[in-house]
């Protein structure tokens, strides 16, 4: 059977949807509506062993967290990282256990595809980790046939993302086992919400798709929306 996920970046539960919600932590509470979250506190620091634990254990035994990796692999080594910096956070986030989902990295919109940096990072990635890995690259030189072999090779998923910087980052390529969409909000980023129609064209794509795992991140977070759409698509798949 496909595994769907549904969520947002963060666990905030915004104060238009406080009075529905369950008691507890915010992420207690938001844990008792959806299955899994994006962290994203992960991209600009460091976080103790405690609190991962914490994490872990205040979510439901279903319930599965994806990670963006650290800027200082993404945006400041551009993949081109150390060994110690991947393992480093690789160790952190592995303090889930099994409430660990996907680990996430997003590329800066300038970072080029270098295919030496590339067949070095993803063979040193995956003799250090073997679980669910996605990638969000925002550079058109990433939208190739050869970086597709590449994606696949590894059994990366690249994210279908929206809005796509170019037309192909729309859809998601790679390893076709898992599906992630990262739903940053259109027309304004991180602001505007999504109407009822995406929405359900969304759940049709995704009730059609035939990958094993797919995750529906809304990350239009900014103005609160991203927790009212997540609700939404949820619901369109409980009807």
């Amino acid at each position: 059977m496909k595994s769907l996920r549904i969520g947002t970046a963060g666990w905030s539960i915004p104060k238009q949807f406080a009075a529905t919600s369950p008691h507890g932590t915010h992420l207690v509470r938001y844990s008792q509506i959806f299955n899994c979250a994006e962290i994203n506190s992960s991209f600009y620091r460091s976080h103790r062993h405690s609190t991962w634990e914490k994490w872990a254990n205040s979510v439901p035994d279903g319930f599965r967290f994806s990670v963006k990796a650290p800027k200082t692999i993404t945006h400041e080594a551009k993949l081109a990282c150390t060994q110690a910096q991947l393992q480093n956070f690789l160790t952190e986030a592995n303090a889930l256990g099994g409430k660990l989902g996907t680990i996430l990295f997003q590329l800066p919109p300038s970072s080029v595809f270098n295919p030496t940096t590339a067949k070095t990072f993803f063979p040193m990635l995956r003799d250090l980790y073997s679980g669910n890995t996605v990638i969000e690259p925002r550079h058109a030189t990433w939208f190739t046939p050869e970086v597709d072999d590449l994606l696949q090779r590894f059994q990366v998923a690249r994210v279908a993302a929206d809005p796509a910087r170019v037309p192909q980052a729309a859809y998601s390529a790679g390893w076709g086992e898992l599906i992630y969409c990262r739903l940053h909000g259109s027309p304004r980023i991180y602001y505007s919400s999504y109407p009822a129609t995406y929405l359900r064209s969304l759940s049709a794509i995704i009730a059609a798709h035939p990958a094993k795992e797919i995750w529906c991140i809304f990350d239009n977070t900014a103005s609160g929306a991203a927790f009212g759409d997540a609700q939404s698509l949820k619901h369109l798949f409980a009807s």
